[in-house]
C-alpha cells in the first residue's frame, strides 16, 4: 500500500527539487508541485520530476470562469497528474467543467478553505459562521459537482469525511509534534490527521527544511506505523 505522505516541493529551483525527490522517494507516496515550482519551471519541469517515478499532484488551484479553467485543466492533463486542484469557490459550473475535461485516472479535488485562514480571517471576507461551516458547504458543492474530493485542514476532515463516504481528502497543515506551525493556522500531527480521515498528507517544510530530508521523511512514515 502506497504511503499517504506526499512531499510538497515548493521551490523554484529544479535541481534542488530533483535532489529532494530523489532523497525522500523511498518514504513518500507522491510529490506535490505548487505555483512557485510551476511558474518557474513549467510543464518541462514537471516532466523532469516525473522521471523519478512517483505520482504527481499539481496543486495549481485553478479559479476562473468555467471556460478558462476547463482549458487550463486540459492543458495540464497532458502531464498525466494523479491529482489536480481547483477552488471550490469557483462555483458549480466551473467544477463540473473541470471534472468533465480532466483525464481519466486524474483526481480533481476542490480547495475549500486555505489552512492559513482562521475564523477571524473568514469574518473579514464576509463569512460570518467560520471556517468549519464554509469548508462543509464547499465540500458539499464539490461532491454535488462530481469531483473526487476536497482539500481541507485536518480540523475539518473528520466531519466532512463522515458526510462523504469514498471521498478523497487532501490534507495540508501537517506538522509533526514539536514542529513550527509556520503560517499554518489549522494544523495537526500526521497520525491525528490520518486517523481523522485524511487520504493524502501534504507535508513540506518539516521535511524540506530539515538538515536531513530523507531522515525526516522516514521518521514521519515510521510514526504512522
Amino acid at each position: 500500500m502506497a504511503s499517504p505522505i506526499w512531499l510538497a516541493v515548493d521551490t523554484a529551483d529544479l535541481r534542488r527539487a530533483r535532489k529532494l525527490v530523489a532523497a525522500v522517494a523511498p518514504h513518500v507516496g507522491g510529490i506535490k508541485l505548487g505555483l512557485q515550482f510551476f511558474a518557474s519551471n513549467g510543464p518541462a519541469g514537471v516532466r523532469k520530476i516525473a522521471e523519478h517515478g512517483l505520482p504527481l499532484f499539481l496543486d495549481l488551484k485553478f479559479h476562473d470562469i468555467p471556460n478558462t479553467v476547463s482549458r487550463a485543466v486540459q492543458s495540464v492533463g497532458a502531464l498525466a497528474p494523479a491529482v489536480i486542484t481547483v477552488h471550490a469557490a469557483g462555483g458549480r459550473g466551473m467544477l463540473v467543467r473541470a471534472r468533465k475535461v480532466a483525464p481519466q485516472g486524474t483526481k480533481v479535488v476542490a480547495v475549500t478553505v486555505l489552512t492559513s485562514l482562521s475564523d477571524g480571517d473568514m469574518g473579514r471576507i464576509g463569512v460570518k459562521d467560520g471556517v468549519a461551516a464554509q469548508a462543509a458547504r464547499l465540500a458539499r458543492l464539490a461532491r454535488a459537482s462530481g469531483l473526487d474530493g476536497i482539500v481541507c485542514s485536518p480540523l475539518e476532515v473528520a466531519a466532512i469525511a463522515a458526510e462523504w463516504p469514498g471521498g478523497y481528502f487532501v490534507v495540508p497543515g501537517i506538522r509533526p509534534a514539536g514542529s513550527s506551525a509556520d503560517d499554518q493556522k489549522r494544523s495537526a500531527t500526521p497520525a491525528a490527521a490520518l486517523a481523522a480521515g485524511a487520504s493524502m498528507l501534504v507535508i513540506g517544510r518539516p521535511i524540506t527544511a530539515a538538515a536531513d530530508p530523507a531522515a525526516a521523511a522516514r521518521a514521519i512514515a515510521d510514526s504512522l506505523g
